[in-house]
């Protein structure tokens, strides 16, 4: 492809003949460059491009060479040349940028958790089970990590219990990828205070961008006792009675009853009095249940305080006690 023109520049009306030659636009192969093949003018593999400029003057009267001093004078050309050349080099500089493409925050969607051996949405965990979470991230450019912080609002910490905050960050090969799906379950101790906890999740790609998302999920006991009605008092002979609700997420195992006494003096006729006793029989494996029994009292038990302490387990092996006081009296 060749491109031929006259440019007329000088005041003498003398032309500038400008080609511009365009060898193998589409970068076809062609023969071995160092072949013979050249002297014929085939063409490189990779596009070139000729542009000479030829320019043509009549030599006349105003022009005087000296031969002794090698002096040429040239008549003066106009800035139209200076122009012309400009023009013609920029038009036909080859440049190329790489054009910058600026990538989106990665974006957190779907974002579920609940108790973890069900894989449910509900956003309730259990003490001594897990919490299952999971989120599809779309993400323009790779993810460099996956943050997860779970911790609690102004929860009081009761006896045998201590504080819970949980944070890790996951940089598995899994996640190091665009689009991945998070996927984890967290284990929650069972010692740790019941209450409502605050769930963030947090994306970061590998040019800085971050994403966070969050929610919250309520931890509750595996074992809840409600409506409390145990005898405060109690005649020796009679019975005590005692009645309250379970509710057992994972199932009632057991539920055991011990009561014994505070250091009280036996006297004549009066027998040491300690009850131990296991009862499943129409409770084993009922996740809501009433507890609704009567302890018979031996009339030779000694008057005086005693101590009660039910404990109800769990098919998981978890543990809810509830403890109080009963007077015998003669």
């Amino acid at each position: 492809m060749s491109f031929l023109a006259d440019l007329d520049v000088f005041k003498n009306n003398n032309p500038v003949e400008m080609r511009v030659k365009l060898n193998n636009v589409f970068d076809t192969k062609y023969f071995n460059h160092t072949s013979f093949y050249r002297l014929i003018d085939v063409p490189k593999q990779v596009e070139t491009y000729l542009y000479p400029l030829q320019f043509l003057f009549n030599i006349n009267q105003q022009t005087i060479i000296n031969l002794n001093t090698m002096k040429t004078k040239i008549m003066k050309t106009n800035f139209k040349l200076l122009a012309i050349i400009a023009f013609v080099g920029i038009t036909l500089q080859s440049c190329s940028s790489e054009e910058e493409i600026e990538l989106s925050a990665p974006v957190i969607s779907n974002f579920e958790f609940g108790e973890g051996s069900d894989h449910t949405t509900d956003q309730v965990a259990y003490k001594g089970s897990d919490i299952h979470l999971e989120a599809d991230i779309t993400a323009e450019a790779v993810v460099s990590s996956i943050t997860l912080h779970i911790h609690g609002h102004d929860l009081s910490v009761g006896d045998n219990e201590v504080e819970w905050e949980f944070e890790q960050v996951y940089t598995d090969a899994k996640y190091l990828v665009i689009n991945p799906t998070f996927h984890e379950h967290v284990d929650v101790p069972a010692n740790i205070p019941a209450g409502e906890y605050h769930v963030e999740l947090i994306v970061t790609d590998e040019l800085g961008n971050t994403t966070e998302v969050e929610g919250h999920v309520d931890v509750l006991d595996p074992i809840t006792l409600s409506d409390m009605s145990v005898d405060a008092t109690a005649q020796r002979g009679k019975d005590l009675h005692a009645e309250f609700m379970i509710d057992a997420v994972n199932g009632i195992h057991s539920i055991s009853v011990d009561i014994h006494a505070h250091d009280l003096a036996v006297g004549d006729g009066e027998v040491e009095w300690d009850f131990e006793k296991e009862y499943t029989e129409g409770y084993h494996d009922k996740n809501s249940v009433e507890f609704h029994e009567h302890i018979d009292i031996p009339a030779t038990a000694p008057a005086g305080e005693y101590h009660i302490m039910f404990t109800v387990e769990d098919e998981d092996g978890n543990i809810k006690e509830y403890e109080t006081h009963i007077d015998v009296t003669a």
